[in-house]
């Protein structure tokens, strides 16, 4: 098994229970917020300085940061496809360029399912997932994009997911390489569990196989909400809502995980807000992220009952309609991509795979890229220097 790691050594993390992550975090969290704050306070008023700015001055940059602020527009995809299969509640696109190679095992890509867009995975012009693969000669390339839940695909399961990739397998031609990120990786190696002759490589970025190791906020919260009131509180948040999973109320939870983060790129904006560029970056981002799309509640009650309260998929008690989800089915090479500093999946979640699946040794890669959970998917690191040495690896077992 190769082992690259792209970040510098701390030393070993200490246990952890739930309650005391979660405290540690809190605390952690505030204090950072609250020096973000005073930073942010402090170059204010040095800049304001600076400029020698009036009122006025300050009133029509507050104007011109809240409309920034506002203006919101609906993600999209950049690269040229088509759609080759829909279904209520996904798409598959086919994004394979006219004069792609035949010779090449077909790619499926499966985006996060987490309250966003799948456009995560052709987040810009030049900073594309999809981009990255194409580049690496994946050149019949196909990619999921999860549809907002409606009342009409509310009640849409885990077997309704897994038949239209499936579906989208079949559709390339009956094999393929999946890459999975977060959301999307657990169901690629479920995928791959029940169907290993159907998965030519498994690729995995991000993605929580061990839902409870190392020290993850998501594990430690609902830890601590099922051992008090079991699946209720989902249960009530689905109903709330018409009985899908609220995007909103992902979104507000992902934020209530790191608010500096959310802080410093609001105040961030104040302060660049005479800089275009800057400017742009922030509103490509921020039309992804506050951009949100609901999650069909069957579906999410679901995976919060087996995956994250239960554990079930790494110990091999995941069970999909009378069929065992047996990791040791897998025997594919398998790349594993974690980043050093995510704190929605710790790399011990995503690198228990290696120790869980039937693959050999020699054809295992596990990569440590150094940004957090996003980074993976749209930091420019990960796409000039960690990607395309796992996808040219891949590339180089794909012929046929």
């Amino acid at each position: 098994m190769l082992s690259i790691d792209n970040r510098t050594s701390s030393g070993p993390a200490r246990p952890s229970t739930p309650v005391a992550v979660l405290s540690r975090h809190a605390a952690t969290s505030t204090a950072a917020s609250l020096a973000e704050i005073a930073q942010a306070s402090r170059r204010a008023w040095t800049g304001a300085a600076a400029r020698r700015a009036t009122p006025l001055d300050l009133a029509e940059r507050g104007a011109r940061w809240w409309t920034s602020m506002a203006d919101r527009r609906v993600p999209g995809w950049h690269l040229p496809h088509r759609t080759v299969l829909s279904t209520p509640f996904a798409y598959v696109h086919d994004f394979s360029p006219a004069d792609a190679d035949t010779d090449v095992v077909p790619t499926l890509v499966l985006p996060p399912q987490a309250g966003h867009s799948s456009h995560v995975v052709d987040f810009a012009p030049g900073q594309s997932q999809l981009a990255v693969l194409l580049e690496a000669g994946l050149t019949q390339l196909y990619a999921m994009e999860w549809r907002a839940a409606t009342a009409a695909t509310r009640d849409v399961t885990i077997t309704d997911y897994l038949d239209v990739i499936d579906r989208a397998v079949i559709q390339a031609g009956g094999c393929a390489n999946l890459v999975g990120d977060c959301q999307g990786g657990w169901l690629a190696t479920i995928y791959a569990a029940l169907h290993p002759e159907r998965v030519h490589t498994l690729t995995l970025a991000g993605a929580p196989i061990d839902f409870h190791a190392g020290e993850s906020l998501i594990a430690a919260s609902t830890h601590v909400l099922t051992r008090a009131m079991g699946m209720a509180p989902y249960r009530a948040l689905v109903a709330l809502n018409g009985g899908n999973m609220s995007g909103r109320a992902v979104l507000t939870n992902f934020i209530l995980m790191q608010p500096q983060t959310e802080l410093g790129r609001q105040l961030q904006l104040l302060e660049n807000v005479d800089d275009p560029e800057h400017v742009e970056r922030y509103r490509v981002f921020e039309d992804w992220f506050k951009h949100t799309q609901d999650i069909p509640g069957a579906f999410y009650l679901w995976l919060v009952e087996h995956l994250f309260q239960r554990n079930e998929l790494i110990d091999g008690r995941l069970v999909v309609d009378g069929r065992r989800a047996d990791l040791g089915n897998i025997t594919c090479p398998l790349f594993l991509l974690a980043g050093a500093r995510d704190h929605i999946t710790p790399p011990a979640q995503l690198f228990a795979a290696a120790e869980a699946v039937g693959t050999p040794r020699q054809e295992i890669v596990q990569r440590t890229s150094a940004g957090g959970h996003l980074g993976l998917f749209t930091g420019r690191q990960a796409l000039t220097e960690d990607w395309p040495v796992l996808m040219a690896a891949v590339r180089a077992r794909s012929g046929r």
